[in-house]
């Protein structure tokens, strides 16, 4: 394994990354595939945990922590907050109000009393950074944050809370965690560059593009990925986006194979050669899944099988960018754009 600074902490991490969205309902696993994941990644050297309040409705926080039960101080754990975790229109976002509780909800399922890394899962629109990163400023003081993190923001937001946090004299985000893989290169012309710019550590998250890049997807093949069974029109073949992915992906086929090299070798290594990227995040469901993505552990990428992923997926573009979660909200609410 090889191991990088996670920004300007000091810390060093994994550059894979063990993300746990697919324990629990999400991706049908049980404690004990869990434990039997965490196992064999943290023998493999993976020093890192990602999850989140909302996986699986809290299941995947609740498996993390029994799997991690005395051996806590060998995991940087992170987790994540502001995606709907109830009906109640509160129980959401990035106020004070809910970031207390969500955060004692969290360490509750964790069964820990502080996690390393606290990352807002999603820029919320309607709460000010002042407010956001005032509580999580509190909420380190008091021992219960170590690190701030951000998820999925836009390049313009990223600054902006950088900002907030210095004008108010507040702890700021030292990481990001975008979505990032040789299908989905926007981040490229924004925010890798805000992040490089702020010494910000980056855990970019579907390295394998939802499954796309793991070698199960193929021309002339039934798409029967766990993904594809409930989020359909990702996989959906009629429709442009995903006939553009689908030749992409055949195209990256033949450059493996010439570089000797698994798909998942090929899709990783392209992650983690960026100097703007800390660690990419694999989420397997299964140990085997994991072992076929720690084999890309040592991958090294030479200049030009690089220039041959270019040629197929130019820089700074993404294949299907209304997957990306970071649209500005005007551009999905016609009110938002409209006077």
């Amino acid at each position: 394994m090889q191991y990088r600074p996670l920004g300007r902490t000091g810390v060093q991490v994994s550059t894979l990354v063990l993300g746990a969205m697919n324990f629990g309902r999400i991706g049908n696993t049980t404690q004990d595939d869990a434990t039997a994941i965490i196992d064999t990644a943290l023998q493999a050297g993976i020093n890192v945990i990602d999850t989140a309040d909302a996986y699986s409705g809290g299941q995947s926080e609740e498996m993390v922590g029994k799997a991690i039960a005395g051996r806590r101080d060998d995991v940087v754990l992170a987790t994540k907050a502001t995606l709907p975790m109830g009906d109640e229109r509160n129980q959401r976002g990035g106020s004070r109000r809910w970031l207390v509780t969500a955060l004692e909800n969290s360490l509750r399922r964790l069964g820990v009393d502080h996690v390393d890394l606290y990352q807002m899962h999603r820029w919320d629109p309607t709460t000010s950074d002042d407010e956001t990163l005032s509580a999580l400023t509190d909420l380190q003081r008091a021992g219960k944050i170590r690190y701030l993190g951000s998820s999925t923001f836009p390049a313009y937001r990223i600054v902006q809370a950088q900002w907030a946090a210095r004008e108010g004299r507040l702890s700021r985000y030292v990481t990001e965690q975008p979505n990032y893989s040789i299908l989905q290169r926007g981040i490229e012309t924004h925010v890798l560059p805000a992040t490089q710019e702020y010494g910000m550590g980056v855990l970019a998250w579907s390295p394998l593009a939802s499954g796309w890049l793991s070698g199960a997807i193929r021309a002339g093949q039934e798409i029967s990925t766990n993904r594809s069974g409930f989020m359909r029109q990702r996989y959906d073949l009629s429709i442009p986006a995903n006939r553009a992915k689908l030749d992409a992906v055949e195209r990256l086929a033949t450059v493996a194979d010439e570089a000797g090299l698994s798909m998942i070798q090929l899709a990783l290594g392209f992650v983690t050669a960026h100097p703007g990227v800390t660690s990419a995040i694999i989420g397997p469901r299964t140990t085997d899944h994991l072992r076929s993505q720690l084999a890309a552990v040592a991958t090294v990428l030479s200049a030009d099988v690089l220039d041959a992923i270019d040629a197929i997926v130019a820089p700074g573009v993404d294949l299907a960018a209304h997957e990306k979660n970071d649209t500005p909200p005007a551009l999905l609410d016609p009110a938002l754009r409209r006077r």
